[in-house]
């Protein structure tokens, strides 16, 4: 008999909630630069927002075939945040040393480097990197938070929201790539579900990229932006495989309702830990 979630679980799950549906990356942007991030975007030239969204696809497919290399497979190892952090405050000095010319450079290794942080943790969370499904989920992670200027599907605003928008899309890549396996060309179902998660991380990086792009802010700047941006992802990615970790321990339709049962800017009640609560 699967008994419910314990106290500790709860705790888990509110403090997932809490980082799952806060504000968006442009308000923490907005608070590290001291000005509105929109701002920024609007003064980027077309044709540079335009390359964003066709490097961002291309950075998902070079980070997708390569994110899981050297990395150790098996479940519940340790990860270390901090250097993916200090690796990410690195590519950002040089960003904001060199300016827009070193998007070609930093975008694929940038999404490399949030997609295999976000792979140690999945697998610190039990999840099993050598499984496909674990990879896409991976991936998705990138498509969680939200904010008003959004590209994607409005409606798909929420945690669940969002996982529902994709499960259809990751669950023909996974078939795909059950068949074929994780080449270097993806096509067909694969490239349409990096084509739905581009359009959302595509935003995160043009906000990323137009603060940079400020006049006057420099190395150190782009240093502490790119910090964040990998600091965003980590905390996303803890809050997912939480969720995916109390989902395959207490089922997922029991742990959806006491993530929508849960406030999201308040401590979890004991009444909450009960089973049949």
């Amino acid at each position: 008999m699967r008994l419910g979630p314990s106290a500790a679980d709860i705790r888990d799950l509110q403090r997932a909630k809490q980082i799952l549906e806060q504000p968006g990356l442009a308000a923490q942007i907005s608070s590290l630069i001291g000005r509105p991030v929109e701002t920024a975007i609007k003064n980027l030239p077309g044709p540079f927002q335009r390359a964003i969204v066709g490097g961002t696809r291309h950075a998902l497919r070079f980070g997708l075939t390569s994110m899981v290399d050297t990395l150790d497979h098996e479940p519940g190892l340790p990860t270390s945040t901090m250097r993916y952090r200090i690796a990410g405050g690195l590519t950002g000095a040089a960003s904001g040393f060199f300016g827009m010319a070193a998007l070609p450079i930093e975008l694929p290794v940038s999404t490399l480097l949030i997609l295999r942080s976000i792979a140690e943790i999945a697998r610190n969370q039990g999840e099993d990197l050598a499984r496909v499904e674990t990879q896409l989920a991976c991936l998705e992670v990138l498509a969680l938070g939200h904010d008003a200027s959004d590209a994607d599907d409005a409606a798909e605003t929420g945690y669940y929201a969002t996982r529902i928008g994709l499960a259809q899309s990751i669950g023909a890549a996974a078939q795909y790539l059950g068949r074929r396996g994780l080449v270097r060309k993806l096509a067909g179902p694969v490239a349409e579900l990096i084509a739905r998660i581009a359009a959302r991380f595509s935003v995160r990086i043009t906000q990323n990229m137009a603060a940079k792009a400020i006049p006057m802010l420099g190395a150190a700047s782009g240093a502490a932006l790119n910090t964040l941006f990998m600091s965003h992802f980590q905390d996303l990615a803890w809050a997912h495989f939480t969720v995916r970790r109390l989902e395959r321990a207490h089922g997922l339709r029991l742990i959806q309702q006491r993530y929508e049962a849960l406030p999201a800017n308040a401590s979890a009640t004991d009444d909450l830990a009960r089973p049949g609560t």
